[in-house]
């Protein structure tokens, strides 16, 4: 029988760490430039890299830290400086260029990870997966990961009306929205890392 309570926390914890909702401006101003195919294929390209590397870190990532020499807050600290990077970017006005390149995808990095599939994420479906020891265990955080790159897809893929519909000054204020939002969510990843660091070395 499923462990709805596993699967609840595990679809709770997600959705708000991987927030379906806020990454909608973000994948606006990312896509502004492209078409609306090319922002389809963005939206599953981007959902597919998340649940492959959360995925992958469910099952192996603990080994792959451990084998690299990695911490957790060291993945924090290079996760929050690239969203630094990309979030500077959109607030300076310089992601004009790099959105409408037809060579760079901006489903893998930074959507992809570490935007959707971030330290947090990856370090809470770790957590999820050494709570499993029976078959309903497994098929309750598996279902759980499911839904909220389900939830992830349709939040995106449901944002191109909203495109179409703001044009290009309303694209130009969300861009600066998400430029803020992404600033916030990188000045916190490298926060916790480095409050995570001093208190290693206390």
């Amino acid at each position: 029988m499923l462990n709805t309570v596993l699967l609840t926390e595990t679809f709770v914890t997600l959705f708000v760490i991987m927030d379906p909702v806020g990454t909608v401006p973000i994948f606006l101003s990312l896509t502004s430039g492209r078409s609306q195919a090319t922002a389809r294929r963005a939206a599953w390209q981007a959902v597919a890299v998340s649940f492959f590397v959360i995925t992958v870190f469910a099952f192996f990532g603990q080994q792959i830290l451990s084998y690299l020499g990695i911490s957790l807050p060291a993945l924090q600290g290079a996760g929050g400086l690239l969203l630094l990077l990309v979030a500077l970017e959109l607030l300076t006005g310089n992601d004009q260029e790099p959105t409408a390149a037809s060579g760079t995808n901006v489903a893998l990095v930074p959507l992809g990870t570490p935007l959707l599939a971030g330290p947090g994420a990856i370090v809470a479906t770790m957590l999820f997966s050494r709570q499993v020891d029976a078959w309903s265990d497994f098929a309750a955080v598996a279902l759980g990961v499911v839904l909220v790159h389900l939830a992830l897809w349709l939040a995106m893929r449901f944002s191109l009306p909203i495109l179409r519909l703001i044009r290009e000054s309303g694209v130009l204020l969300v861009t600066r929205i998400a430029g803020l939002l992404l600033s916030a969510i990188a000045v916190q990843l490298i926060a916790d890392s480095v409050r995570a660091f001093i208190a290693g070395e206390g």
